[in-house]
């Protein structure tokens, strides 16, 4: 495991995490400052990954790279990685739909990469047993091996491209869109007046859901920009399917009018993203 090389674009929250993890399984891990902001750099320095400086070295050294970005970034890393005629293993571990991954695996096949679906379920792995990393392909119990060993768990699966995509949205298509739903109901209630008879009846009928809905704002506010571009490939990869794929859209909706509190110091309160949404 020492040998192996990876290089994690671009190290966010959650790719600083795998890449730190990968470091706990004995890999290298490479990642690249060009392009990047300071918050990059600060969190890539933290976790111990080394910064190569551009996407060619990166693709010369890495012998497997992780993509872990935006969403709606997916298919431009991809493309920006074929150019560089990367022959490794290049995983897609991002929030898109099983379509959309097999573009991906197109793009970086046609550039000489062998490709490997990846969805993460999870937060951010700082800690054993929380986050797992879904893979599918015929590489996929390969990838797992390198990885598993740090605080991220892989687990192959038995299944085509696209197993592990269709797998993540499925469980993103209840958690992130239920967050959703819970915000509007508060924002609803609110802006009807009647908010305070709705945490009272929720006290007597589902305890547990007045505070799920104010860890919606708290966990997801300052993220709803990143969840924007995930419930839109919720959205058709559940139409791709001929399930009714509405939900979603509304889903995308309610984090798309809360991007503007991406970077504020504190979560905004529940009333606060109440006005935001009621507009």
């Amino acid at each position: 495991m020492a040998s192996v090389t990876i290089g994690v674009l671009h190290p966010g929250e959650m790719g600083s995490g795998v890449g730190a993890s990968a470091r706990v399984a004995g890999a290298r891990v490479l990642w690249v400052s060009e392009g990047r902001g300071t918050a990059t750099r600060q969190r890539a320095d933290a976790d111990g990954l080394e910064d190569v400086g551009t996407l060619a070295r990166l693709t010369r050294e890495a012998q497997v790279i992780l993509s872990v970005c935006p969403p709606a970034s997916a298919v431009d890393v991809a493309k920006a990685v074929a150019a560089q005629r990367f022959g490794g293993i290049y995983v897609d571990g991002n929030a898109i739909a099983p379509a959309t991954t097999k573009k991906v695996g197109d793009i970086v096949a046609a550039g000489g990469a062998v490709f490997v679906d990846g969805g993460i379920v999870g937060p951010a792995p700082r800690k054993a047993g929380v986050t797992r990393l879904y893979l599918s392909g015929s590489g996929a119990a390969d990838v797992a091996s390198m990885l598993n060993g740090g605080l991220l768990q892989a687990i192959p699966l038995d299944g085509p491209i696209g197993a592990a995509s269709a797998l993540k949205m499925a469980y993103a298509g209840w958690n992130k869109t239920q967050q959703a739903l819970l915000m509007a109901v508060r924002a609803y209630a609110i802006r009807e007046g009647v908010d305070e008879a709705l945490l009272q009846e929720w006290a007597l009928s589902q305890p547990e859901l007045a505070k799920r809905s104010e860890n919606a704002v708290a966990g997801t506010a300052r993220k709803a920009w990143r969840f924007v571009g995930e419930m839109d490939e919720l959205t058709a990869a559940f139409a791709a399917a001929g399930v009714p794929e509405h939900f979603h859209q509304a889903g995308a909706e309610v984090y798309r009018r809360l991007a503007d509190y991406k970077d504020t110091p504190a979560a905004p309160s529940v009333g606060e993203v109440a006005k935001t949404l009621a507009r």
